[in-house]
């Protein structure tokens, strides 16, 4: 689950409640298509924004409808007490990983997020997915920290926050990584833009927004890399540069979102309040850029 292709499905709202029905069968499709690992409840998947009932029904609906397809679940939260009872409901519900973030109000510091990832490994029976995500939670972490969290028991993976866009310098931070990480620590790359670059670098896994609503495209960037043809994984990503723009211009959850509605996967307005969706001029490029990459049929999962 923490190689190949992790696909990060939204959590979609209707009339501001969780569409259990339309995330069933995001996760449905997305095991139908053969994606190595499926983690709910990841920032495209909006977990700060639920209850711990929320997120403990989401965690259920995810296993039971990806089959043998391993599911990861985001675990973050403000307060370790409540990290611990979500990796407790993960577990409880079957998750096959979770998946933690240093979630802040107040800013954290390196001894806070070691400490989050000491108390929250001392209780773990699953692996576990270092999310790096500076982008969300205002926290960046150095490679020190990442080593030093990497000798924890239970592990299993540290998501990085995108590569650099030259493939020497992207190689050489993916090496200078594994030469300071224990070898059973994957490295996965996200920022959609950054995938094929860091897949030829040699990451071991996609952790995908576009891959949670788009399976086949994504599908196809990570199976060229993967079968040693980085050219055709470079061709593929940039076929999709339209939406790594909208992705930069927007942001990827709300551009996602607009993406999902369009093409009827999820009910409108289906991001939970606050955040709002894509209206007017915004959502119509999305809705040209659907057009123009044909993205209808990527709703066929194979």
């Amino acid at each position: 689950m923490f190689t190949g292709l992790n696909a990060f499905p939204l959590t979609p709202l209707a009339e501001q409640r969780i569409d259990d029905a339309a995330f069933t069968g995001l996760v449905e499709r997305l095991a139908t298509a053969g994606v190595d690992g499926i983690t709910a409840l990841g920032s495209t998947g909006s977990y700060a924004y639920f209850t711990r009932e929320e997120r403990a029904r989401v965690a259920r609906l995810a296993v039971e409808a990806a089959g043998n397809v391993p599911v990861v679940i985001g675990v973050g939260a403000l307060r370790t007490k409540h990290v611990l009872e979500l990796v407790e409901d993960a577990q409880d519900a079957g998750a096959s990983g979770v998946l933690l973030a240093p979630v802040s109000y107040q800013a954290l510091t390196p001894e806070d997020v070691y400490g989050l990832f000491e108390d929250v490994t001392r209780e773990l029976s699953v692996p576990l997915a270092v999310y790096d995500n500076p982008g969300t939670t205002r926290f960046t972490f150095t490679d020190e920290l990442y080593q030093a969290i990497a000798a924890f028991p239970h592990v299993a993976s540290i998501k990085i926050p995108g590569v650099p866009a030259d493939p020497h310098a992207a190689s050489a931070r993916i090496a200078h990584l594994r030469s300071i990480l224990p070898s059973h620590v994957t490295i996965g790359v996200s920022g959609d833009a950054f995938a094929a670059t860091g897949l030829n670098a040699g990451c071991d896994a996609w952790y995908s927004v576009i891959g949670g609503i788009l399976p086949a495209p994504a599908l196809a960037l990570i199976r060229a890399a993967q079968s040693g043809n980085p050219n055709e994984a470079r061709e593929t990503s940039a076929h999709l540069q339209p939406l790594w723009d909208l992705f930069g211009r927007h942001g990827s959850i709300r551009v996602t979102a607009a993406i999902a509605e369009h093409l009827g996967l999820v009910a409108s307005h289906s991001l939970p309040l606050p955040i709002r969706g894509l209206d007017g001029g915004d959502r119509a490029a999305v809705e040209r850029v659907c057009e123009l990459l044909d993205l209808a049929a990527s709703t066929s999962p194979r």
